[in-house]
Formats: structure tokens, sequence, C-alpha cells
């Protein structure tokens, strides 16, 4: 049976849905959620997801929103070999940890200061603030370890952080200081199935 995935192209919350069923090799179909002409608020979409948000994944009888829960249960199922979602009780934590992260500082910061930009706005200086916190901490982990929760391979830590952090300089945020963030996101653009964001011309600002 088909996995259907409900998203905007757009958007890093649905891009780490792709990506990572990408990286898993598992074919699916894209059900493009159209959010300028308000279909993410129509009676259809609100029977998928209440909240009205992309994106939302179809699995047979399976109807999952929420890109984390997603990314979670793409690992528990698909990926026999438990790279994505450690087993071990502490790396579990730490996967979990940054998750919350990605909820967080990530959604509210690093993400907020990227569609500002994208729809020609001027991010507030405490949006700004945050997205960089973000950067100089996630740039200190990872002077001491090689991904998010592991140090021998990424897991679903690194899914829900890569597609903001590799945007964010579409907020105006350079990620020159931050060396290992940027070791970082090659590394995870080198992996075999990566799938990158596609591009954001549609939003870009006209000249005067």
């Amino acid at each position: 049976m088909t996995i259907r995935l409900h998203d905007f192209a757009l958007s890093g919350h649905a891009h780490r849905v792709r990506l990572f069923l990408s990286l898993l090799g598992l074919p699916f179909e894209t059900v493009p959620v159209n959010l300028a002409k308000g279909e993410h608020k129509g009676e259809a979409f609100l029977a998928l997801n209440a909240f009205g948000q992309v994106p939302v994944l179809q699995d047979g009888d399976l109807t999952l929103p929420d890109s984390n829960a997603i990314i979670v249960y793409l690992a528990l199922k698909y990926d026999p070999s438990r790279q994505w979602w450690p087993e071990d009780a502490a790396q579990i934590a730490q996967v979990q940890r940054w998750l919350s992260v990605a909820a967080g500082p990530l959604a509210h910061g690093v993400a907020k200061v990227r569609w500002t930009g994208l729809t020609g706005g001027t991010p507030e200086k405490p949006v700004v603030e945050m997205a960089t916190q973000l950067l100089r901490v996630m740039d200190q982990h990872l002077a001491a370890q090689r991904f998010l929760a592991s140090e021998a391979h990424p897991t679903v830590a690194d899914i829900a952080l890569y597609s903001y952090t590799a945007r964010v300089t579409e907020g105006g945020i350079s990620l020159e200081p931050h060396a290992q963030v940027r070791r970082w996101l090659a590394e995870l653009e080198a992996l075999p199935g990566f799938l990158p964001m596609p591009s954001t011309e549609p939003f870009a600002k006209k000249p005067a």
C-alpha cells in the first residue's frame, strides 16, 4: 500500500518527513496542500489534522499528523537496524531532547527567522537571538560529538533539526561562524538517498 504524504514543498516540517522517507528508501506519494489558498483550513484537510498543519502521513489505515511523530513512527516501523531510533534508554533520552528542541527554539527561532525572510519581513530581535543561540549551542555540542544524539551515526534527532538549520541563511543569519554545524550539515547531505529542499524562488522579493 502506498505511503501518502500531505505536504507543502517549502515547509521544513514537511521536508524532514520527505527526507527521512527518502533516506529509508521508502516509496511515497506526495499530496500538495496549497497553504496560500487555505486548503489546510478546509474541511477535508481538517479531517486529517484538526490543527490544520502539514505534514500528514497516511500509511495504510494509519493517518498521522506532526512531523516529529511521523519520523519516530517511520523509524520504529521501517528501520530494523534501529539506527535511527536507538534501543539504549540514555540514547533515546538524547534523541527526545533534540526532538523537543526542534519543537521549541528551532520552530520558534530558526524556522521563524527563515519564514519571515522568505515573506519579505524583518524578524524581531528576540526571535533572531533565539535562533543564533541555538546555532551556538549546536555548534558547541557538535564539536564534542559527531551527530546530535550519537557519535556513530545519525538518528531522527538529526533529521528533525536538519531542514530549517540548513536554510537559516534565507532569514539573514550566516552559518559561517558555526563550523561544526556546517560540517554536520555536509555529513547529512552526503548520506545515500539525501533529498534537498526545493527552491524558495516563489517567495523571493520582487524588485521595486
